[in-house]
């Protein structure tokens, strides 16, 4: 047997036909196509279309496709209460966890592990996931539930939903954009954790909701809610970024967004945020959030020689839009389940037990049995 690096570094778990990442060279793509293609010209409900069935649609299909995640932007009303029950300390992602497992109970395919069962609960999920998310910020700070608007697009819902107010034109492309980008990442944590799941045969909301825990754990998600923290407390302190990031590296403070487990290089996701970052600043009038995320990755670039990872500028990019700290990695969800749903899909129709061994550090064989009256 095979020794594993630390946290299965560089193993090759699974073979898979949805995401290829090439971290020397800073590529990611979803089924072979560039993501700065698709977030240059494509919208989430292409890009969810192409994770679950491997090509792009035409014109014709892509029209259903988004008409069928939209008719699926319906919670039972009982999930609806069940958020209003949680206590007022829940976080947003403990909410999502629970309320998501929660979404079995009344989902008319539950008992089916079919293909095409998969699919039509990949749909549910995917709105609803969204939907959850929206309705319990509403319902935490006091404001009427917003029903869903089923002629706005995935992204452009989603804001309505959360805001009770039509997003701009800029908002919905900044939104749709940040969810193409975090839609799949290959094998991460959550993704892996999916897939185990489905693995067992159990079922796709089991599969999610464990993904949402391992995302819930702030060594996956959570670096962008650490990365806004940091510039809130430089502004409250009124301090020079680039010195206030100084003390914290020499006070051994860890300086989230920056570097990645896979990428050598630049993340490519970062490329497209620090771009959204900017714009909106310059459109909102707001710059100084953006404007101490690029010392900052300035200085720790020449410094440290690291690159900003997806998490840097998306803290900047969800905060001018509005958006609450502790709704970012909920936000991240949003995007994922998409990936979620093409890597369980996948996983089950070419089904096999993930079941990897573990290279032993223990005490040698055969170490002996003392008695109980005999130790010491």
């Amino acid at each position: 047997m095979s020794t594993a690096g630390k946290g299965l570094e560089g193993i090759v778990a699974a073979n898979s036909g949805i995401c290829w990442i090439d971290g020397d060279a800073g590529i990611l793509s979803y089924r072979g196509i560039d993501i700065h293609e698709l977030a240059s010209h494509s919208n989430f409900e292409e890009t969810t279309f192409l994770l679950w069935n491997g090509r792009l649609p035409n014109a014709a299909e892509l029209k259903d496709f988004s008409r069928s995640l939209a008719e699926a932007r319906v919670v039972d009303g009982r999930i609806i209460d069940l958020l209003r029950s949680f206590p007022k300390t829940a976080t947003p992602m403990e909410v999502l966890r629970t309320a998501v497992s929660a979404l079995s109970f009344y989902d008319a395919d539950e008992l089916d592990n079919t293909h095409d069962a998969n699919v039509r609960k990949a749909f549910r999920l995917t709105a609803q996931v969204a939907m959850i998310v929206a309705v319990y910020d509403r319902i935490r700070k006091g404001k009427p539930v917003v029903e869903a608007d089923k002629s706005l697009t995935h992204a452009g819902n989603f804001l309505w939903m959360l805001t009770g107010e039509k997003p701009s034109e800029t908002a919905t492309r900044t939104l749709d954009i940040a969810l193409i980008l975090h839609a799949d990442h290959e094998l991460n944590a959550s993704t892996f954790a999916a897939r185990v799941i489905a693995a067992t045969l159990s079922d796709i909301h089991s599969a999610v909701t464990g993904a949402i825990g391992a995302l819930k754990g702030p060594l996956h998600g959570g670096a962008n809610e650490a990365v806004m923290r940091m510039l809130f407390a430089i502004d409250k302190a009124g301090a020079d970024p680039v010195e206030f990031v100084k003390q914290m590296l020499e006070d051994k403070k860890k300086v989230s967004g920056f570097g990645h487990r896979v990428y050598k290089t630049e993340d490519p996701r970062a490329t497209h945020l620090r771009r959204m970052s900017e714009q909106l600043a310059h459109d909102s009038g707001v710059t100084k959030w953006f404007d101490w995320s690029r010392r900052i990755e300035l200085y720790i670039n020449a410094e440290k020689k690291l690159n900003a990872n997806v998490d840097f500028y998306s803290a900047s990019t969800y905060t001018t839009l509005g958006i609450d700290v502790d709704l970012f990695t909920p936000i991240f969800a949003v995007s994922r389940i998409a990936g979620w749903s093409a890597h369980v899909i996948e996983q089950l129709d070419d089904n096999r037990l993930i079941r990897p061994r573990a290279e032993y550090i223990g005490p040698a064989y055969p170490a002996p049995y003392v008695p109980l009256a005999e130790r010491g």
